[in-house]
């Protein structure tokens, strides 16, 4: 009662010491700053400075538009609200399912068969306003509904896919565990056979989408064979459990979650037949990893076209801010910098539809561009002063959001060593020390 009674006084006296403004709701940003509009009216594309649209086709072209007419008028408004409370803008998902974007590549079964340069611009058009929904998607459709496509039976394909392709149903997929992140082949899950099908244990670790999708594309080892294989388990199954993953600082919006699971049954019919080993996941990571690299060229997009607005109506000096030469320098390495990640990109796709792609292309182009794009995030957060810290005018939340992205689907150093052993042919993954053998 004492020690209460002394808080009491002091927090009354904290009280009496303030002011009498203290704690007032902060003002909208249009009033604190109104000389610069805020990323919630988003600017206009102002990037492709080399008029590469016009290697699209009519059709890429019509999506292209279609897809950034719905993020900058749906997404743009409230996208800070939500990346600021690290919650998912769940009103958002008709809006994106009518975009038929959701299953990119994949023909039939509702889905829209485009071609992998016109997925690769949704994605980026949608990133190019924010990453997070463009992590949502690529993580339903280029992982999950691209594993059943190519790994699943008939049967799973006409049951799972149709829904998914619509929204009506969410998908997460899971590698990556506490203890293998690069890894990954190293997965510890296990898989054991039982009558009916299946029981899976394990855990799995920043797997997003997975506090609220319905169904769960799981990877686990197969305890006879000691392969991977792959499994459909379905949200409240006996055994399962996902939590969110709290204090993020990037692609905040992205439920990323902690899965374990405690003897999960999973019946044969669930169990993915076209997984049986690693080399089976590396199918999908092909196609991901090409699409990945496409989210790096829309935030650079979207921070160059915010930096280019800015500058044009924020004043110092009795000048425009566009009016000094050192930014202007700063603005034209960054338009630099998108011209060079957008060809990259364009190629990677056009090297995968004549299925010529290599492992290593498809690292170096994610390596590159997310490097590149770091930069330009940079560039973007100095020519922005002040302003170049608040979530309103983007940079600073792509700048965050650009950091698990450069990390996920292959870190930069991971995918550099994978390029380095296709050009080299020699691995380096592991210590030499380590190895069973001698690599040289």
């Amino acid at each position: 009662m004492t020690i209460d009674a002394k808080m009491n006084r002091q927090d009354d006296k904290d009280k009496n010491a303030r002011s009498s403004y203290f704690g007032l709701p902060a003002l909208d940003v249009s009033v604190a700053f109104p000389q610069a509009t805020s990323a919630s009216s988003f600017p206009p594309s102002v990037s492709d400075f080399y008029q590469f649209n016009d290697l699209l086709t009519p059709e890429e072209q019509a999506l292209r538009k279609k897809v950034r007419q719905c993020v900058e008028k749906e997404v743009a408004p409230i996208m800070t609200k939500y990346w600021e409370k690290a919650e998912f803008p769940f009103e958002l998902v008709p809006k994106l399912a009518n975009l038929g974007v959701a299953g990119g590549t994949i023909k039939g079964y509702g889905c829209p068969g485009l071609t992998i340069t016109g997925s690769a611009i949704a994605v980026a058009e949608v990133a190019r306003v924010d990453a997070s929904c463009s992590t949502f998607i690529l993580v339903h459709s280029s992982l999950a509904m691209l594993t059943i496509a190519l790994c699943g039976s008939e049967e799973q394909k006409q049951k799972y896919l149709p829904s998914l392709a619509k929204f009506d149903t969410v998908a997460c997929w899971g590698l990556t565990e506490p203890e293998n992140g690069s890894d990954a082949s190293g997965l510890r899950t296990t898989a054991t056979k039982v009558e009916g099908g299946w029981v899976i244990e394990g855990r799995k670790r920043w797997i997003g989408n997975s506090t609220f999708a319905d169904i769960l594309v799981i990877f686990a080892r197969n305890t006879i064979t000691n392969e991977i294989n792959g499994f459909i388990i379905k949200k409240n199954a006996p055994g399962l459990t996902v939590t969110k993953i709290e204090n993020k600082i990037g692609l905040r919006m992205v439920q990323n979650g902690d899965i374990v699971m405690n003897k999960v049954f999973v019946p044969d019919e669930d169990r993915l037949v076209g997984v049986n080993s690693f080399k089976d996941t590396n199918k999908v990571l092909a196609v991901s990893r090409v699409m990945v690299a496409w989210q790096p060229i829309g935030i650079a997009m979207g921070v160059y076209d915010m930096c280019h607005r800015y500058l044009k109506e924020r004043e110092q000096f009795g000048a425009p801010l566009a009016a000094f030469q050192l930014n202007q320098q700063k603005l034209v390495l960054m338009l630099g910098n998108v011209q060079a990640m957008f060809l990259i990109g364009w190629r990677l796709c056009k090297l995968y539809e004549k299925g010529t792609m290599t492992p290593g292309q498809a690292s170096l182009g994610k390596s590159w561009i997310t490097l590149r794009a770091r930069e330009t995030v940079a560039l973007g957060r100095e020519l922005l002063g002040g302003n170049g810290i608040l979530s309103d005018f983007l940079v600073a939340k792509a700048f965050c959001d650009l950091e698990p992205i450069y990390t996920y689907e292959g870190t930069y150093d991971i995918n550099t060593l994978v390029t380095g052993r296709e050009i080299t042919g020699v691995a380096s993954f592991k210590p030499a020390a380590l190895a069973k053998r001698s690599r040289l």
